[in-house]
Protein backbone atom coordinates (compact mmCIF):
# COMPACT_ATOMS: atom_id res chain seq x y z
CA UNK A 1 0.00 0.00 0.00
CA UNK A 2 1.45 3.59 -1.00
CA UNK A 3 -0.85 5.69 1.42
CA UNK A 4 -1.62 3.46 4.18
CA UNK A 5 -0.04 2.90 7.09
CA UNK A 6 0.19 -1.21 8.43
CA UNK A 7 0.55 -1.05 12.49
CA UNK A 8 0.45 -4.19 13.07
CA UNK A 9 -0.92 -5.12 17.17
CA UNK A 10 1.48 -6.73 19.57
CA UNK A 11 -1.85 -8.47 21.00
CA UNK A 12 -0.67 -10.88 18.57
CA UNK A 13 2.89 -11.30 19.19
CA UNK A 14 5.17 -13.98 20.46
CA UNK A 15 5.17 -12.13 24.35
CA UNK A 16 8.61 -14.14 24.57
CA UNK A 17 10.11 -12.75 22.20
CA UNK A 18 8.85 -9.08 21.42
CA UNK A 19 12.38 -7.53 20.63
CA UNK A 20 11.80 -10.50 17.12
CA UNK A 21 8.65 -9.81 16.93
CA UNK A 22 9.27 -5.89 16.59
CA UNK A 23 11.93 -6.61 13.69
CA UNK A 24 9.60 -8.60 12.23
CA UNK A 25 7.14 -5.58 11.85
CA UNK A 26 10.26 -3.62 10.39
CA UNK A 27 10.87 -5.98 7.77
CA UNK A 28 7.69 -6.52 6.76
CA UNK A 29 6.32 -2.95 6.01
CA UNK A 30 5.46 -1.72 9.31
CA UNK A 31 4.51 1.81 9.67
CA UNK A 32 3.75 1.85 13.22
CA UNK A 33 3.32 -0.41 15.89
CA UNK A 34 0.23 -0.88 17.58
CA UNK A 35 0.15 -1.62 21.38
CA UNK A 36 -3.34 -2.22 23.24
CA UNK A 37 -3.79 -1.79 26.83
CA UNK A 38 -6.32 -3.10 28.09
CA UNK A 39 -6.99 -2.96 31.83
CA UNK A 40 -9.35 -5.65 32.58
CA UNK A 41 -12.37 -3.37 33.79
CA UNK A 42 -13.22 -0.75 30.23
CA UNK A 43 -12.34 -4.60 29.09
CA UNK A 44 -12.43 -8.04 30.17
CA UNK A 45 -8.94 -9.11 29.14
CA UNK A 46 -5.58 -7.40 31.32
CA UNK A 47 -2.52 -7.38 28.67
CA UNK A 48 0.46 -4.67 29.66
CA UNK A 49 1.40 -1.35 30.96
CA UNK A 50 3.99 1.31 30.72
CA UNK A 51 6.87 -0.77 32.06
CA UNK A 52 6.31 -3.23 29.07
CA UNK A 53 6.30 -0.21 26.57
CA UNK A 54 8.96 1.23 28.25
CA UNK A 55 11.60 -1.19 28.17
CA UNK A 56 10.87 -2.29 24.54
CA UNK A 57 10.94 1.76 23.22
CA UNK A 58 14.74 1.83 22.80
CA UNK A 59 14.06 -1.35 20.29
CA UNK A 60 12.31 0.74 17.38
CA UNK A 61 11.94 4.00 16.09
CA UNK A 62 9.19 3.30 14.83
CA UNK A 63 5.93 5.32 16.48
CA UNK A 64 3.99 3.63 18.91
CA UNK A 65 0.48 3.37 18.58
CA UNK A 66 -0.73 3.28 22.04
CA UNK A 67 -4.56 2.24 22.20
CA UNK A 68 -5.89 2.56 25.85
CA UNK A 69 -8.96 0.03 26.28
CA UNK A 70 -8.92 1.39 29.86
CA UNK A 71 -11.86 3.44 31.80
CA UNK A 72 -10.77 6.98 32.94
CA UNK A 73 -8.17 7.73 30.35
CA UNK A 74 -7.21 10.36 31.59
CA UNK A 75 -5.69 9.54 34.87
CA UNK A 76 -3.23 7.69 32.63
CA UNK A 77 -2.08 10.05 30.00
CA UNK A 78 0.82 10.87 31.52
CA UNK A 79 2.55 7.99 32.20
CA UNK A 80 2.30 6.69 28.85
CA UNK A 81 3.17 9.34 27.24
CA UNK A 82 6.41 8.98 29.54
CA UNK A 83 6.58 5.31 28.83
CA UNK A 84 7.19 6.13 24.91
CA UNK A 85 3.82 6.23 23.09
CA UNK A 86 3.92 8.42 19.99
CA UNK A 87 -0.01 8.34 19.64
CA UNK A 88 -2.48 8.05 22.65
CA UNK A 89 -5.93 6.41 21.53
CA UNK A 90 -8.56 6.30 23.99
CA UNK A 91 -12.15 5.19 24.05
CA UNK A 92 -15.14 8.04 23.41
CA UNK A 93 -16.98 5.64 25.86
CA UNK A 94 -14.59 5.32 28.50
CA UNK A 95 -14.48 8.91 29.57
CA UNK A 96 -16.88 11.64 29.99
CA UNK A 97 -14.22 14.48 29.27
CA UNK A 98 -13.63 13.55 25.44
CA UNK A 99 -12.26 16.48 24.50
CA UNK A 100 -10.24 17.47 27.73
CA UNK A 101 -8.19 13.98 27.05
CA UNK A 102 -7.17 15.20 23.85
CA UNK A 103 -6.30 18.20 25.40
CA UNK A 104 -4.20 16.31 27.58
CA UNK A 105 -1.93 14.34 25.28
CA UNK A 106 -1.62 17.38 23.05
CA UNK A 107 -0.13 18.86 25.95
CA UNK A 108 1.86 16.08 26.05
CA UNK A 109 3.42 16.91 22.60
CA UNK A 110 1.49 13.18 21.31
CA UNK A 111 -1.29 13.11 18.51
CA UNK A 112 -4.16 12.52 19.79
CA UNK A 113 -6.45 9.48 18.74
CA UNK A 114 -10.18 8.67 19.44
CA UNK A 115 -11.74 5.22 19.69
CA UNK A 116 -15.38 4.33 19.08
CA UNK A 117 -16.81 0.50 19.52
CA UNK A 118 -19.21 -0.87 17.13
CA UNK A 119 -22.37 0.60 19.08
CA UNK A 120 -21.29 4.14 19.13
CA UNK A 121 -21.91 6.21 16.11
CA UNK A 122 -19.69 8.87 14.07
CA UNK A 123 -22.20 11.31 14.83
CA UNK A 124 -21.66 11.12 18.64
CA UNK A 125 -17.78 12.03 18.01
CA UNK A 126 -18.81 15.50 15.95
CA UNK A 127 -17.99 18.01 18.20
CA UNK A 128 -13.98 16.66 18.79
CA UNK A 129 -13.52 15.72 15.57
CA UNK A 130 -11.73 18.99 14.48
CA UNK A 131 -9.46 18.54 17.66
CA UNK A 132 -8.34 14.67 17.08
CA UNK A 133 -5.61 13.28 14.87
CA UNK A 134 -6.26 9.81 14.85
CA UNK A 135 -10.12 8.37 14.09
CA UNK A 136 -10.13 4.47 15.25
CA UNK A 137 -12.83 2.52 14.23
CA UNK A 138 -13.01 -0.60 16.19
CA UNK A 139 -14.46 -3.62 13.84
CA UNK A 140 -15.12 -5.74 16.24
CA UNK A 141 -15.86 -5.66 19.78
CA UNK A 142 -12.67 -4.61 21.86
CA UNK A 143 -11.21 -6.95 24.28
CA UNK A 144 -10.47 -9.92 22.34
CA UNK A 145 -7.53 -10.92 19.42
CA UNK A 146 -9.16 -13.06 16.60
CA UNK A 147 -12.90 -12.37 15.78
CA UNK A 148 -13.82 -11.85 12.72
CA UNK A 149 -14.76 -7.95 10.83
CA UNK A 150 -18.60 -6.97 11.45
CA UNK A 151 -19.36 -5.42 8.10
CA UNK A 152 -21.43 -2.41 9.02
CA UNK A 153 -18.09 -0.57 11.05
CA UNK A 154 -16.46 -0.39 7.67
CA UNK A 155 -19.79 2.04 6.69
CA UNK A 156 -18.24 4.03 9.70
CA UNK A 157 -14.79 4.40 7.69
CA UNK A 158 -16.73 6.00 4.45
CA UNK A 159 -18.58 7.77 7.00
CA UNK A 160 -15.69 9.84 7.99
CA UNK A 161 -13.80 10.38 5.31
CA UNK A 162 -16.66 11.97 3.82
CA UNK A 163 -16.79 14.12 6.48
CA UNK A 164 -13.07 15.11 6.67
CA UNK A 165 -13.90 16.35 2.92
CA UNK A 166 -16.53 18.07 3.51
CA UNK A 167 -15.68 19.92 6.74
CA UNK A 168 -11.81 20.31 5.71
CA UNK A 169 -10.43 18.32 8.51
CA UNK A 170 -7.15 16.50 8.95
CA UNK A 171 -7.73 13.83 10.67
CA UNK A 172 -6.26 10.03 9.88
CA UNK A 173 -8.95 7.22 9.81
CA UNK A 174 -7.43 4.11 11.47
CA UNK A 175 -9.44 0.57 11.37
CA UNK A 176 -8.84 -2.18 14.39
CA UNK A 177 -10.17 -5.65 14.09
CA UNK A 178 -10.57 -8.90 11.59
CA UNK A 179 -8.62 -7.43 9.25
CA UNK A 180 -7.01 -10.34 6.83
CA UNK A 181 -6.72 -11.00 2.96
CA UNK A 182 -10.44 -10.80 2.93
CA UNK A 183 -11.49 -7.57 4.35
CA UNK A 184 -8.19 -5.49 4.00
CA UNK A 185 -9.16 -4.32 0.79
CA UNK A 186 -12.87 -3.06 2.43
CA UNK A 187 -11.31 -1.34 4.75
CA UNK A 188 -8.94 0.36 2.47
CA UNK A 189 -11.41 1.17 -0.33
CA UNK A 190 -13.70 2.78 2.62
CA UNK A 191 -10.79 5.32 3.82
CA UNK A 192 -8.55 3.63 5.80
CA UNK A 193 -5.40 5.44 6.31
CA UNK A 194 -3.75 3.80 9.13
CA UNK A 195 -4.41 -0.64 9.28
CA UNK A 196 -4.03 -2.42 12.76
CA UNK A 197 -3.09 -5.89 11.83
CA UNK A 198 -2.56 -8.37 14.60
CA UNK A 199 -2.55 -12.48 14.06
CA UNK A 200 -3.00 -12.38 9.99
CA UNK A 201 0.38 -9.96 10.27
CA UNK A 202 2.52 -12.16 12.90
CA UNK A 203 1.26 -15.79 11.01
CA UNK A 204 2.80 -14.40 8.14
CA UNK A 205 -0.38 -14.46 5.61
CA UNK A 206 -1.01 -10.72 5.68
CA UNK A 207 -0.47 -10.05 1.53
CA UNK A 208 0.14 -5.98 1.98
CA UNK A 209 1.88 -4.42 -0.85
Amino acid sequence: MKNQILAPSLLSADFADLGNEIKKIENNQGGAVHIDVMDGSFVPEITYGEPVIRSIRKLTKLPFDVHLMVDKPELHVDSFALAGADWITFHFEATSHAHRVIQMIHEKGKKAGVSLCPGTSVAALSEILPCADIILVMTVNPGWGGQKLIPSCVEKVAELKKYREEHGLNYKISVDGGVNNETLGSVIDAGADIVVSGSCFFNGSLKWS
